[in-house]
């Protein structure tokens, strides 16, 4: 997978910030999407807090690792599966995390199944493609296009 071009993507959808902000759910987050957890250096630290770019760097170094390992746990042949559905499934497995991933069952028997026109449907069967219609949109655009290859 082109982890720089996942890079791109996901500072797109998620953006990027130095100081502590809350998110659309309401957690304190940093950096590139990053929740701040206890253990980070973060943790407890106020709203507007700010981190350096070195620091944001780190945090989104180890999220996309994170993310990397959940995406194999999710899919055995992972790395089997086209260039642009492993980036599809990481952005998603990095805005929900691996146990809401896990709950999208028939789109991940669409996967197995090499059924990109039906892993797009269910895609947007999906509370998540209700709260995020652009960030899914985007993606179910790009599933649906691996059907036409």
């Amino acid at each position: 997978m082109d982890i720089e071009k996942l890079r791109e993507e996901l500072i797109a959808d998620e953006g990027m910030r130095l100081d502590i902000y809350k998110c659309t759910a309401g957690h304190l987050t940093i950096g590139v999407g990053h929740r701040i957890i206890e253990g980070d250096a973060e943790y407890g630290k106020p709203l507007g807090y700010t981190i350096t770019e070195r620091r944001m760097k780190q945090l989104f170094d180890l999220d996309i690792a994170i993310v990397r390992e959940d995406c194999h746990r999710l899919y055995e042949d992972f790395s089997d599966l086209p260039e642009e559905a492993q980036r599809i499934i990481a952005n998603m497995v990095f805005n929900m995390g691996l146990p809401r991933m896990r709950l999208f069952k028939a789109m991940r028997q669409c996967v197995n199944d090499r059924d990109w026109a039906g892993a797009a449907l269910e895609m947007l069967d999906s509370k998540w493609a209700r709260q995020l219609p652009n960030r899914s949109e985007r993606l179910v655009k790009r599933m649906r296009a691996l059907a036409n290859e």
